[in-house]
């Protein structure tokens, strides 16, 4: 199995932007639960709640060092998309290569809307979502040449 990518905590001084300082120490890595996974689950720096219909953004607390021609796509965790209905906002997360340099040091943020009927508690430390890096390839006649200049939603401002 290749490997193509390091997990990292951002600095405290990009977490507290965002996010308590206490739960700093709470930031886990993303990790397989086994051998044969192919995602890599991301852990709640403390507990939450989603309604039925509700939204949250959650800080994670990690950024990823990823070799180009690679990207980590984000999904909620199979089973509480099929137990609550839980559901991504932008329906599939994408960490691009080159969001590790972004301005906010590559924090990965992911957030959840509850389509379903019944609230939602991730304890802190439990996986909610899950990431599986994936092989992209390019056009022959590609020529993209700019460099990322910000954080998150910044590939469009780069024009």
């Amino acid at each position: 199995m290749k490997r193509i990518a390091k997990f990292e905590k951002v600095s405290l001084a990009e977490f507290i932007k965002t996010e308590k300082q206490e739960n700093y120490d709470n930031v886990l890595l993303p990790k397989r639960a086994t051998s044969g996974s192919a995602g890599y689950d991301f852990f709640a720096v403390e507990d939450f709640t989603l309604a039925p219909n509700e939204t949250i953004k959650i800080a994670t607390g990690v950024r990823v060092k990823i070799e180009c021609g690679w990207v980590l796509k984000l999904y909620p965790r199979s089973s509480l998309g099929f137990k609550y209905r839980l559901r991504l906002d932008n329906t599939v997360g994408i960490i691009d290569s080159d969001y590790y340099n972004a301005d906010n040091e590559g924090h990965i943020f992911i957030k959840l809307t509850n389509c379903g009927d019944k609230p939602l508690t991730v304890e802190k430390g439990k996986a909610f979502a899950q990431g599986v890096f994936v092989e992209y390839g390019i056009t022959v006649d590609d020529d993209a040449q700019e460099d990322r200049v910000g954080g998150f939603g910044s590939t469009d401002k780069n024009k």
